[in-house]
């Protein structure tokens, strides 16, 4: 069998898993993955079986306690990490918020955080809290994608970005900009938010320091998912916690009055896991275990490919700015129009959903799990009516809802 074939053999063999309403095309799957039909009964026997007959004590016999280490393990095959250095637990703003701040005080002759003008804004935003919560004089600085790699120097205690960027799909060469930050004594901490899923990522490889994603995009484990934090292990068993809750310490049932971190990644435990959105989680890494990343990269690229020229050549008014080179590119497709937002909820509106991006992106998620060929034709068609009858001038389009 080719290459070719097996890659569609693993769309044959995951859209049946996923619940897909009839008539829609999903291309948003890079915002919030779409259920797995799997999740229902999972949550249901963890409730009633767990929960409801085990009680208390299922934290111990149905392994709720350990529920954070195990899937962390399970999602390091799909980043390239080591066993044993990866955690699951909390939001992706409070993993950023930890590997930051361990970040800094791994560099605490050094001031400068640097990040990107693509790097989403809650990473910002957190970066800008804690700076002024640690009141050192650190500083945040901003620079365009393309001039990251220019912009390191010795002065730079932190490279902070987003690997993908996730308004354009533009792709930082994780391996480069690593390999040059180290050879300039910057630790590095990696957002993997719109990589984890969606192309292959080998941190071990690569020798990242520090790496956070959520689990609710590519990996489908459900609005509100845990999120993840990776801390390589030559860092581990010295990084420190700056935000020291009780399932972090070394002997949390000690109720000692002071802190003490845990061996390794378990330090990075925060509180109380959310054993209910693990057990969605844990039904859509049933399906992930199965799955080759760099099949499901190159079965992507070839349907980005495919979206990008028939686009082109059928909307001329829409302007690509996710990049062409499948090197730089992650994987989505995002289309700059004046009135993108209108444009995507006429869209919607005939059963393909992207979604819009401020101030004039709309972006279409590839997601080759449930994502094929005929997917991407349908919404060829879709995007040609809707741009070529201008369907997007209907002022009910032009309606903001709170989430676009």
């Amino acid at each position: 069998m080719s290459t070719t074939e097996n890659r569609l053999r693993v769309y044959e063999q995951t859209k049946p898993l996923f619940n897909i309403p009839d008539g829609v095309t999903y291309l948003d799957g890079n915002s919030l993955g779409p259920l797995p039909l799997s999740t229902a009964d999972r949550m249901g026997r963890v409730i009633q079986q767990q929960w409801g007959v085990e009680l208390i004590r299922a934290w111990n016999t149905a392994g709720w306690y350990v529920q954070p280490r195990k899937l962390g393990d399970r999602i390091a095959r799909l980043i390239g990490a080591e066993t044993g250095s990866v955690t699951v637990g909390d939001t992706l703003s409070l993993k950023v918020y930890q590997a930051l701040s361990a970040a800094l005080e791994m560099n605490r002759d050094r001031k400068i955080v640097l990040s990107d003008t693509g790097n989403f804004p809650t990473d910002l935003y957190m970066a800008e809290g804690l700076i002024a919560t640690l009141g050192r004089g650190h500083q945040l600085r901003l620079v365009r994608p393309e001039e990251i790699e220019e912009s390191l120097s010795e002065e730079i205690a932190v490279l902070y970005i987003t690997e993908v960027d996730y308004r354009t799909g533009r792709r930082h060469n994780m391996a480069e900009l690593t390999a040059r930050a180290h050879a300039l004594g910057i630790v590095t901490v990696w957002d993997l938010a719109h990589s984890t899923g969606a192309l292959p990522v080998d941190l071990a490889r690569v020798g990242a320091d520090f790496a956070a994603g959520c689990t609710y995009k590519y990996l489908n484990g459900g609005p509100g998912a845990p999120a993840f934090l990776y801390i390589a292990p030559r860092h581990a068993d010295h990084a420190r916690p700056a935000l020291s809750g009780w399932m972090g310490h070394a002997k949390p049932f000690a109720f000692d009055l002071g802190y003490a971190p845990a061996v390794g990644i378990e330090r990075m435990r925060i509180g109380t896991p959310p054993v209910l959105a693990m057990a969605a989680l844990e039904a859509s890494l049933d399906i992930w275990d199965r799955i080759d990343m760099h099949e499901v990269r190159a079965r992507s690229l070839e349907l980005a490919d495919l979206l990008i020229g028939e686009v082109e050549r059928l909307c001329p008014q829409l302007r690509l700015v996710t990049p062409r080179s499948h090197e730089e590119r992650g994987s989505q497709v995002s289309f700059a129009f004046e009135r993108g937002y209108a444009a995507m909820q006429a869209l919607i509106a005939h059963g393909v959903i992207g979604d819009f991006r401020a101030p004039d992106i709309m972006r279409f998620g590839i997601t080759p799990l449930y994502i094929g060929k005929a997917e991407v034709m349908r919404a060829i068609e879709v995007i040609e009516r809707v741009f070529t009858r201008e369907l997007w001038r209907r002022p009910e389009y032009d309606v903001v809802h709170a989430v676009t």
